[in-house]
């Protein structure tokens, strides 16, 4: 192709350089409160969620606080005098000792009924109603002490000898129980009533006596 077959092309000083762009003094005042709005949500988003945490905190710290803790009972004494005594069933005797505690700072417990119940291998062998209703007040002990006898208790000649069998072994097992209704006292307000269980694993050794091994340990508690 011949170089007089080119379109000439003239480039002046405006070519190769970005055209700038004139804006309106309306433009960067829309921009301005544009940012402004922004910004202000952005602030007010940040403080809701601030509140929000600080409610959050406090609302936990309140139901640690009022979160009431169920009360904890241990075997203090458990003895079968007859053991040591040579005694038969009709004259075996129970003595018990047990601690209800109620650790809850600020909380206390109301105990409608209370019943005590001695089981041997998952049968009942005794069992009496205890303490009158009461109420227990915040980090206070009570203790529940008395003896099963006579109409109270039930061994069988062929449970004595099955716990005398136990007792040449090193140790006689029983199960201790403790049902009673309770309410919760949060200031003025009284919770509804719940049925607790404390099952108490309890073991007496060959002279009669609880074993070390089962005194002074915590019983697992549970509502029904």
């Amino acid at each position: 192709m011949r170089s007089n077959d080119r379109i000439p092309i003239q480039s002046g000083p405006e070519n190769g350089r970005a055209m700038r762009r004139h804006h309106t003094a309306r433009y960067y005042a829309h921009r301005v409160k544009e940012s402004l709005t922004t910004r202000v949500s952005k602030l007010i988003c940040a403080i809701f969620l601030f509140l929000l945490f600080l409610v959050g905190i406090i609302t936990f710290i309140l139901w640690l606080s009022l979160r009431p803790h169920r009360p904890r009972f241990h075997v203090e004494g458990f003895s079968i005098p007859a053991f040591a005594q040579g005694g038969g069933p009709e004259t075996a005797q129970i003595i018990y000792n047990v601690t209800a505690r109620n650790a809850n700072q600020n909380i206390g417990v109301y105990y409608d009924t209370m019943q005590l119940t001695v089981f041997y291998l998952d049968q009942s062998i005794g069992g009496m109603p205890l303490l009158p209703p009461f109420y227990q007040e915040p980090k206070n002990t009570t203790i529940i002490a008395g003896q099963l006898v006579g109409d109270t208790l039930r061994v069988t000649n062929q449970l004595w000898q099955q716990f005398l069998a136990d007792r040449s072994r090193g140790q006689v097992v029983f199960r201790l129980e403790i049902t009673s209704i309770i309410r919760f006292k949060i200031s003025t307000w009284d919770s509804k009533r719940h049925t607790m269980h404390a099952n108490c694993p309890v073991g007496v050794g060959p002279d009669g006596f609880i074993l070390s091994t089962y005194r002074d340990k915590r019983c697992p508690v549970y509502f029904s």
